[in-house]
């Protein structure tokens, strides 16, 4: 995949977005746990940057996925993760089944404005006893009259202190687990909504993240996206652009910090060398570099085909493929490059400790690496064959 001059335009615009908008403010962001989500998204939302690949009469700029790829490529100059991560969620995880799914008088009250950037949106699926194992959500919605009476909770939902409305995944009947769920919109300022104190996390400092519970929650039935028992395909299909986000999302990131760190052991000196002179430094940096760009080459595959085919079920090995290397990489990167930064690497406020800790939440948050192999298994055909009942 080449990106043409629209893209580097569309690069260039984010770029200076971060220089100017987010990365002054990210160590006073850090410090209070919190970003002025509202604030930053319509500024994004001037911009167009909101809805790249959303439909033209709903605001979006209706681009196809490899600039929303460019987009989250270019995110990884944020000097936190926290930030890009809520803007991921607005864009590619709590909005991609409103913006195909849903009707449209329900993409008119919702996604028009979180397109502008006049509301902030969550993805509610995990729950306290339910993350990776979405089939297991105990969250319901049951029929009453015209509504959907929701009761239950939600945990790890990020921007979940300050959002405005969340894509909730709940039980809707008592049928079979994948069967019987829907994605249905819930205004946050509904009754029976209640946030709980943003938790305290070991990275991703400058985005809240919050425990949600529901009791008695009322609304119309008209808010649910797509068809009723449909949620479970379509959170399945929200995941492909959340995982390939997250993977592109980290490209520019692992790229600063090798270049910091080469910069760092370049003016360090230690037994009469720079810490770069060392062979064992030198080709370690290369050899990550390289690692980097594989997973580039990786990134930019699974978008042609995303491009070519969104429906092609390839993509779901593709992106699982794309989020287990992103998260395994970012480890390795970091911990490598901190480990040659010394005693200052180990520091708080160092921007490779940052990034150890930030993105440590790619092999855990939105599938676990562990979640992924068994994807990646399950369509290469290795899975053990499973024993019939006698």
């Amino acid at each position: 995949m080449l990106y043409t001059p629209e893209h580097q335009k569309l690069r260039q615009t984010v770029r200076r977005f971060i220089e100017q908008e987010i990365n002054p403010h990210v160590d006073a962001w850090e410090e209070a746990e919190i970003f002025p989500a509202h604030d930053v998204f319509r500024k994004l939302g001037e911009l167009g940057l909101l809805g790249i690949n959303k439909p033209v009469e709903y605001g979006g700029m209706g681009l196809d996925y490899s600039y929303s790829v460019a987009f989250a490529e270019e995110l990884g100059r944020c000097n936190c993760g926290g930030v890009p991560m809520a803007i991921g969620v607005q864009t590619d995880m709590a909005t991609p089944a409103l913006a195909r799914y849903g009707s449209d008088a329900l993409r008119r009250e919702f996604l028009v404005p979180t397109i502008a950037g006049e509301l902030v949106s969550s993805i509610g699926v995990s729950e306290p006893g339910a993350g990776s194992d979405v089939a297991g959500i105990k969250t319901t919605a049951r029929k009453d009259g015209d509504d959907y009476v929701i009761n239950g909770s939600k945990m790890w939902i990020t921007s979940g202190m300050q959002s405005d409305w969340i894509c909730l995944l709940a039980s809707t009947s008592d049928g079979k687990p994948h069967e019987n769920k829907s994605l249905i919109v819930v205004p946050m300022k509904e009754n029976g909504v209640s946030r709980t104190k943003k938790i305290k996390k070991l990275g991703m400092w400058a985005s809240d993240t919050a425990q949600l519970f529901f009791e008695d929650v009322r609304v119309p039935q008209r808010y649910r996206i797509g068809g009723e028992g449909m949620g479970f395909f379509m959170q399945m299909q929200q995941f492909q652009e959340e995982r390939l986000f997250g993977a592109a999302s980290t490209l520019v990131t692992l790229d600063r910090l090798i270049a910091q760190t080469i910069e760092y052991t370049r003016q360090r000196q230690a037994f009469g060398l720079s810490i770069l002179d060392n062979q064992a430094v030198h080709f370690r940096l290369a050899e990550l570099q390289t690692e980097v760009e594989a997973l580039r080459a990786l990134v930019y595959t699974t978008c042609e085909r995303y491009v070519a085919n969104r429906d092609d079920f390839e993509i779901v090995k593709l992106a699982s493929m794309c989020k287990l290397k992103a998260g395994r990489l970012s480890r390795e990167v970091t911990d490598s490059c901190m480990q040659y930064w010394g005693g200052m690497g180990y520091t708080w406020d160092n921007p490779v400790a940052r990034a150890y800790r930030d993105t440590r939440l790619l092999s855990i948050g939105g599938g676990a690496d562990e979640i992924m192999l068994g994807i990646i298994c399950k369509l290469m055909g290795t899975l053990p064959r499973k024993k019939k009942s006698s």
